[in-house]
């Protein structure tokens, strides 16, 4: 089967952009895959320079099958642009891998995604495929399940994107109808909940936890690599949604990832290894909160005042 479609969201960061693309280009898989941009518009005339150089970028790139970038008339935000576009492309060729602009990726990164695309292409167990992993402390499996979805450079089919629900408040009262709190939140080790709130309260555009919550609550599985296959480079306040933190960062994978003897249940082992490092840097990620959230408060004040006095 021809690789997958992948399909990546840019905006203002071009050095973000250039490092994504060219690790992108490192793959082996690269030159036979089909590369959709999403260039989103400007949200203030401050950063419409930003963007075009972005575009002055993406439309020299080369190294794939074809590349095709849909330039945005009008400023879509992350969540509207990655919901539309994930849902235009998957539904054209059934199946997907995503990243956005601070995702730079290992060179077995395309072979995982594609293989574990293929192995379970079928399986209404699986939902998704993810690239990226916490640096937790102990040895993971070479890779393994956990419940629900995520969003570092993820991969999914037609049926998976299709139990995607939007409704922020339909899931966390689903959530809360279900008894499902605690769970959600990695017993009580990470505000899964609290990010679904602020989403709902329109304090954070998160697309990935509606995601997250959509996935969980139809008892579906996503595959990880036991080794990172994805480093995220955008927090370093440089994006709308992010602050500045090393909490996340982690040395990429040198080999690839076997996938011959995967079994389909979530794994104990990973799941004990999230909740610990999420309760061992549990007052980081308060902080991390509060730093986005104010970023996020912002950025949407700018746009109010913009529009008032326009």
């Amino acid at each position: 089967m021809d690789p997958a479609p992948i399909v990546l969201f840019v905006y203002n960061r071009l050095w973000h952009t250039q490092q994504t693309i060219e690790a992108l280009q490192n793959n082996v898989l690269a030159k036979q895959s089909e590369l959709y941009i999403y260039s989103d518009e400007a949200n203030t005339e401050k950063i419409q320079k930003s963007v075009n150089e972005v575009r002055q970028y993406i439309d020299k790139i080369d190294g794939f099958k074809s590349v095709t970038i849909i330039k945005r008339i009008k400023n879509f935000g992350l969540a509207e642009s990655i919901i539309d576009g994930v849902t235009t492309i998957v539904n054209q060729y059934g199946r997907i891998i995503v990243l956005e602009d601070d995702m730079v990726v290992s060179p077995y990164f395309l072979e995982y995604m594609n293989e574990a695309l293929d192995q379970f292409v079928d399986d209404d167990r699986v939902i998704s495929v993810h690239g990226y992993v916490f640096p937790v402390d102990i040895i993971l499996p070479e890779a393994f399940f956990l419940p629900g979805a995520d969003c570092w450079g993820w991969a999914t089919w037609r049926r998976g994107w299709q139990i995607f629900n939007p409704n922020g408040k339909y899931l966390l009262d689903e959530l809360m109808r279900r008894h499902l709190i605690q769970e959600f939140d990695y017993n009580g080790a990470y505000p899964f909940l609290n990010m679904l709130r602020d989403q709902i309260k329109g304090e954070n555009d998160s697309w990935a936890i509606r995601w997250h919550a959509s996935a969980f609550l139809a008892n579906k599985l996503t595959l990880y690599p036991g080794r990172s296959l994805v480093n995220n480079i955008g927090n370093d306040s440089s994006g709308v949604h992010s602050g500045t933190t090393e909490y996340f960062d982690v040395e990429l994978s040198k080999t690839s990832i076997n996938l011959n003897n995967v079994i389909v249940e979530v794994s104990p082992i990973a799941l004990e290894a999230f909740e610990h490092y999420f309760k061992k840097n549990s007052s980081l990620q308060r902080q991390l909160r509060n730093i986005v959230l104010s970023f996020v408060k912002m950025n949407y004040l700018k746009v109010k005042i913009k529009s008032i006095l326009n």
